[in-house]
């Protein structure tokens, strides 16, 4: 799999301090920050209510007066019961998307893409207790393990969609293979995540798991950042080309990045002795 290097938007600058930011961005940043707020107040009630009286028992009205608003306040933040135990997928995703956004001209895209998927990470290693207790949920009811699945869904969508977009359409014969590519190696690096996040919670939230992360994306990089290809159908290598100065030492040598050392350093021999 072959990349174009520096699509990558530039990011916008941060220097804006917070006695310029303008009101409405401040605004904008205070109501997000109380959503956010909202939304984990909401969670935290139907992760309580779900543990002591059991999922299907629980309705949204207890969720919304546990919470302390109205069951109009939290079908304003969730559409259901299941979405309350996961409030911040819909900001991380945000997160995860202004890392591809800013990435740098010169970064590989998967690279990218692991540390945008990095930010997931993040949101669960904040709140260890919480996201051991989810995860624990999760695994007893089958409803709210198809409303994590929707989530990694979402995540893989932004990363395929990402990683098309800088394809070199020009790597290889057939770029009807483009989507299929460019969605395994998304796909890989969202698996990879999950495995590594999976074994934390199931640790209790203990351990590095940062680096557990990046061996598990080394591996990742390792299969698809340039192996991704073998085994496709290529064009035949073409010989290698060589030809010697008659006026002096030097000998310019052209051969095809398939030829072996073997079949370069035989050709090089040739050409000398032609001279």
């Amino acid at each position: 799999m072959q990349y174009v290097q520096g699509m990558s938007q530039p990011a916008k600058s941060a220097r804006t301090s917070a006695t310029t930011e303008p009101p409405e961005s401040a605004a904008g940043s205070r109501a997000a920050a109380q959503r956010l707020k909202m939304r984990r107040e909401l969670a935290a009630a139907a992760m309580e209510l779900f543990a002591t009286k059991g999922y299907e028992a629980t309705t949204v009205d207890e969720i919304a007066a546990a919470a302390g608003v109205a069951r109009r306040t939290f079908f304003r933040h969730f559409r259901s019961k299941e979405e309350a135990i996961f409030p911040d997928h819909d900001d991380t995703l945000v997160r995860a998307e202004a890392v591809l956004n800013a990435a740098p001209a010169h970064e590989h895209p998967l690279d990218t893409v692991c540390r945008g998927i990095k930010e997931v990470m993040k949101m669960y290693a904040a709140r260890p207790e919480i996201s051991v207790a989810r995860y624990k949920l999760t695994r007893e009811v089958p409803t709210l393990r198809e409303a994590e699945i929707a989530s990694v869904a979402r995540y893989e969508r932004l990363f395929t969609r990402y990683l098309l977009g800088h394809f070199d359409e020009h790597a290889h014969d057939d770029v009807g293979d483009d989507p299929l590519l460019a969605e395994v190696a998304a796909s890989a690096v969202v698996t990879a995540h999950n495995h590594v996040l999976r074994r934390w919670l199931r640790a209790g939230g203990q351990g590095d798991v940062e680096a557990q992360l990046d061996h598990a994306f080394a591996i990742v990089r390792k299969t698809f950042g340039s192996g991704i290809m073998a085994g496709r159908r290529t064009a035949p290598p073409k010989p290698p080309a060589a030809s010697a100065s008659t006026h002096g030492e030097v000998l310019v040598t052209v051969a095809h990045v398939d030829a072996s050392l073997d079949e370069v350093m035989r050709t090089i021999e040739q050409a000398l002795k032609e001279r």
